[in-house]
């Protein structure tokens, strides 16, 4: 059975959009190890600033990846989840993490040798 070049093309330039930008996937990384509230998340993403925090945020949840809840306490209390559909991205974060590991090692190994 031939494969549909046209739809993986397709299919890889939509997973491609969506990790292209500087801080998705720190962001995703943050709230998938337990970061719930707004300055935790900013606290364990360096170089984020607050305005790019709060856009990912609310782009992220526009693309049903982070659940947003507002607790009505004074003062308001905000919390971000990762959304199920996130966690499905997951094992892919996982194995960037090992392929950049393993990548490092190479590149320090070529400039001593």
């Amino acid at each position: 059975m031939e494969r549909d070049q046209t739809e993986e093309l397709r299919a890889l330039q939509d997973t491609l959009y969506f990790i292209g930008g500087k801080w998705r996937i720190p962001v995703i990384n943050s709230l998938c190890n337990g970061n719930r509230r707004f300055r935790e998340i900013e606290r364990s993403i360096l170089g984020i600033t607050t305005r790019m925090l709060s856009k990912e945020l609310k782009d992220m949840e526009l693309n049903k990846l982070v659940k947003r809840t507002v607790y009505p306490e004074t003062p308001v209390l905000i919390e971000y989840e990762p959304t199920e559909y996130c966690k499905t991205f997951g094992n892919i974060i996982g194995e960037m993490i090992n392929w950049g590991r393993e990548h490092r090692k190479v590149i320090i190994l070529d400039k001593t040798s």
